[in-house]
């Protein structure tokens, strides 16, 4: 069994505004996103993990768009490994492997879910990455040019990130137990000195930070044909 955990509790500070419910065609961010996993064959369950403010919000939202996998809507925490966590304790007692995925991403499609669910089945974790291919260069302190990176072997980490679950709840009692910070579920699985295996995604999946992104995935989504 597959469950999904959907992060939904972000500020949205570098947005300016709620992102999540920002229009994206005729519907909201976390719509598409939740849309997506439901039509996913593989997966079973979606636990959804917004703010404590929208709760009711996202509560009615999944009553209107009748989404049938979702068991919960809770709140998450200040972090977003505190979200996480709280999708954590609330997995089905048979589900065997974790799904995790930002409800920013609402370009994310059934295919993209299943190679990585494939993935995780066949070596306990996966995670969708783009690899790099811009020049990358670093800057010192006065963001003067200081020297390059070779881009060989460089990822963009996306989402989703599947692991089994054990794995998963095991990295993340480590983290706690040493009061670590971390920004996706790779970083805590790498704690452990776990191999994660990254599927490489040349797709558009990109992340709603800024509003110029709206307009990118809504010229993504009007080219898309209709699920």
């Amino acid at each position: 069994m597959l469950s999904a955990i959907i992060v939904a509790a972000g500020s949205s500070q570098r947005m300016g505004f709620d992102k999540l419910f920002a229009l994206l065609g005729d519907k909201p961010v976390v719509a598409h996103t939740l849309d997506a996993f439901e039509r996913t064959e593989c997966v079973d369950e979606i636990i959804l993990v917004g703010r404590e403010d929208r709760l009711a919000e996202l509560q009615e939202l999944v009553r209107r768009a009748s989404l049938k996998k979702i068991g919960h809507v809770v709140s998450g925490g200040v972090h977003r490994q505190d979200s996480v966590r709280a999708g954590l304790n609330l997995l089905a007692p048979d589900a065997r492997y974790v799904a995790v995925h930002d409800a920013a991403r609402p370009l994310v499609t059934a295919e993209q879910i299943g190679r990585v669910f494939e993935e995780a089945r066949a070596h306990g974790a996966a995670a969708l990455a783009e690899p790099i291919t811009d020049t990358l260069k670093r800057g010192d302190e006065n963001r003067f040019v200081c020297g390059g990176v070779d881009r060989a072997g460089l990822y963009a980490m996306q989402t989703p990130q599947i692991f089994s679950r054990d794995l998963l709840v095991e990295a993340y009692d480590a983290v706690a137990a040493k009061k670590l910070s971390i920004t996706d579920e790779v970083s805590a699985v790498e704690q452990l000195g776990a191999k994660v295996l990254l599927v490489p995604n040349d797709e558009f999946n990109l992340k709603i930070t800024y509003p110029r992104d709206l307009l990118l995935a809504q010229s993504f989504l009007s080219r898309r044909p209709s699920p």
